[in-house]
């Protein structure tokens, strides 16, 4: 029986005091142990950034990628050995700046893999610019006057692709954010959960207390139904007295991995080594060179 001591790496944390990923932190160990997932059988993939640090917490496999750049490599990671539980750590810069375009085409390919990202409406790490998601007015100390681009909408965005699982959480709201990650791990294709977290160092405006005003579950809306993929649209537009909470769309489907017929027979790593095939693709190729002499 494994317990949350087991996934401790023993890596103290180098967060700021107050600092919303400790909730993600401890949402995600409470997944774990219910899941009872070996750390073995864990990959996480980061990029840059405060949420970067995320796997150095965690007793499992883990790769740091660059920045805007962990999707590619987890999606390589979850093709070379499907059985791996590969689950992703951004930050809102880096998945919806850096790596929008990544976010994107991996929606499109839907592997099985869950990404969460740590959604504090500003950049942490490179001290308080304005991040993709930082509300309209915003100020840093980059845009004195104010923010003036209207900010990113990732739940919006992730639905309008037919993302196969939409959902968002809140760090203040332990118990049922572990509960989101636990049906993001365990939905068979890409989960995209976007989670609110208070940056008490760079974010004097999203607060606990403000989003504490604010949020709700989608569970209060007895009329919602999220395999309506208007709905489920119209409801991520929904921003500013009322932030809903929740799993928004859900849309399963074939995932990359049972669509490529060379892993039908299994993880490529268990698979014998026939160098003949590679052998005659080479003579076609040496062929087909030849003939244009």
């Amino acid at each position: 029986m494994l317990s949350r001591e087991e996934y401790h790496s023993g890596v103290k944390e180098a967060w700021c005091p107050g600092c919303g990923n400790f909730g993600i932190l401890n949402a995600e160990k409470k997944a774990l142990v219910e899941l009872q997932l070996a750390p073995e059988k864990i990959l996480i993939v980061s990029g840059i950034g405060q949420a970067g640090k995320f796997p150095h917490y965690l007793r499992c496999n883990f790769f740091n990628g660059l920045h805007g750049r962990a999707l590619p490599v987890a999606l390589a990671a979850k093709l070379a050995n499907p059985e791996l539980t590969v689950i992703v750590h951004n930050g809102d810069g880096d998945c919806y700046g850096e790596g929008g375009n990544h976010l994107i085409h991996t929606i499109r390919r839907n592997p099985d893999i869950t990404c969460i990202v740590h959604n504090n409406k500003v950049y942490g790490l490179t001290k308080g610019q304005a991040s993709p998601t930082s509300d309209k007015g915003f100020k840093t100390k980059v845009q004195p006057y104010g923010v003036i681009h209207e900010p990113l909408n990732p739940l919006a965005l992730a639905i309008s692709l037919d993302c196969s699982f939409v959902a968002r959480g809140y760090v203040g709201d332990l118990q049922f954010l572990a509960e989101l990650i636990k049906a993001g791990i365990q939905h068979k294709g890409f989960a995209l959960i976007d989670i609110l977290q208070p940056c008490p160092t760079f974010n004097r405006v999203n607060t606990f207390r403000w989003y504490e005003e604010r949020v709700y579950h989608l569970e209060e809306d007895r009329e919602f139904d999220p395999k309506n993929q208007l709905k489920a649209f119209h409801k991520a537009l929904e921003w500013g007295e009322r932030i809903p909470l929740g799993v928004f769309y859900l849309h399963p489907k074939p995932t990359m991995e049972e669509q490529i017929p060379a892993l039908a027979a299994g993880p490529l790593y268990r698979q014998k080594i026939k160098p003949s095939k590679v052998l005659d693709i080479m003579e076609e190729l040496s062929a087909s060179s030849s003939s244009f002499g």
